[in-house]
């Protein structure tokens, strides 16, 4: 279950971390009254509050150098929709100028089965890239979990980013502060990106809490109406609907696997070959024919994938089903807008081989041929 940034904040806010002064707006209230009883001076920035990253390069956070001209841009951001949602929550929060943006989270490492904190003196929107580009410059901490985060442990972080004095200290109280929200809330992340140092101390510009769905009932506390479609995007509902575990991302691959450890070796393989996954779809084990269909129309008219692979291992599920499922959603969405790459393998293969052979549809017996073709086809 994900968190609003405003619930994340008070959290946060109430094991010690220091965040801004805001106030929350609910779709409805009376704008101008609830900034006026707040106490928010200008200048102040106004953020949406949607379930999807991207919120600041998509437009849905914004700068108000007046109070009058921080309630024109909640009424305009209820009304404006980031990746397809439209927020039924605006935060406004008082502007903190600041020069040095730091980034640091707490997850799990279920390779490692232990929580793992990621911390970087680079933060803000690229984050990833910088990942990705300078991995040196990613601090890594495994957490003994019969231990946890001993204070020493918290103190080098805050060195290994070089902070001294105060500000170092800061930063490893709220290190600490962020693994107790970790373990007492069930969470699979605890983030802040960015925080910021304001001389002796550090501060949460931003937050972000996920709980583990399967302890959600031990938090009555997190009781934040979740409307439909608020939570997740507009292609997640409709995987939803349709019964579908779907997760949209951001890259270009359309991924289709029975079981969610084949989907995820799918979505590793197009990595490796220099592409990047637009979604997670798993159909399940024995998928229908008609199940099957949904899916591939489901990504047929998802925009982000240039070209779809489809990794399925015959165990229970049969080859003959899935092909039949492939060729029926192509005939229902009137014929192929992009290619579909076709790995299949396992009960009734040779049946299912046939089928999409004779409709024209290539398939291949290692799953890396088939994840390499779909990556150069959706570059």
């Amino acid at each position: 279950m994900k968190l609003y940034e405003f619930e994340a904040k008070e959290i946060l806010r109430k094991h010690g971390v220091e965040v801004p002064p805001g106030v929350v707006i609910a779709k409805g209230e009376d704008v101008r009254a609830k900034l006026d009883a707040s106490g928010l001076e200008p200048p102040v920035v106004v953020k949406s509050q949607v379930l999807v990253a991207g919120r600041g390069k998509a437009g849905g956070i914004r700068l108000a150098n007046s109070m009058e001209e921080a309630a024109k841009l909640v009424e305009l951001l209820f009304e404006y929709p980031i990746k397809g949602l439209k927020p039924a929550y605006i935060l406004v929060e008082r502007a903190v100028k600041h020069d040095v943006e730091l980034y640091a989270s707490i997850t799990l490492d279920r390779s490692e089965r232990k929580p793992v904190i990621l911390a970087s003196k680079f933060g803000g929107m690229d984050i990833e890239q910088i990942a990705k580009e300078r991995p040196e410059s990613i601090v890594r901490r495994y957490v003994d979990l019969y231990a946890g985060l001993r204070a020493y442990e918290a103190r080098a972080i805050a060195r290994s980013l070089g902070l001294s004095g105060g500000a170092l200290n800061s930063f490893a109280a709220m290190i600490q502060a962020m693994y107790e929200v970790f373990t007492s809330y069930d969470a699979d992340l605890v983030e802040t990106n960015p925080l910021t140092v304001l001389g002796d101390r550090v501060m949460a510009l931003d937050a972000r809490i996920i709980v583990d769905d399967n302890a959600a009932y031990k938090h009555p506390e997190l009781a934040v109406e979740r409307l439909e479609g608020g939570e997740v995007s507009i292609w997640e509902s409709k995987g939803k609907k349709a019964g579908m575990a779907f997760v949209e991302l951001e890259g270009s691959v359309g991924i289709i696997g029975n079981g969610a450890g084949l989907t995820m070796t799918s979505m590793d393989l197009v990595y490796e070959y220099g592409g990047a996954p637009a979604n997670f779809l798993d159909i399940g084990g024995g998928a229908s024919m008609e199940r099957v269909k949904k899916a591939l129309l489901l990504l047929l008219e998802y925009p982000k994938a240039k070209s779809v692979f489809i990794n399925v291992f015959g165990g229970i599920t049969r080859g003959d089903e899935v092909a039949r499922g492939i060729v029926e959603a192509i005939k229902e969405h009137g014929g192929l807008n992009k290619k579909i790459f076709v790995r299949l393998s396992g009960t009734r293969e040779e049946e299912g081989r046939k089928i999409l052979e004779e409709a024209g549809i290539r398939v291949f017996s290692d799953p890396r041929e088939a994840a390499m073709a779909a990556v150069m086809e959706g570059k």
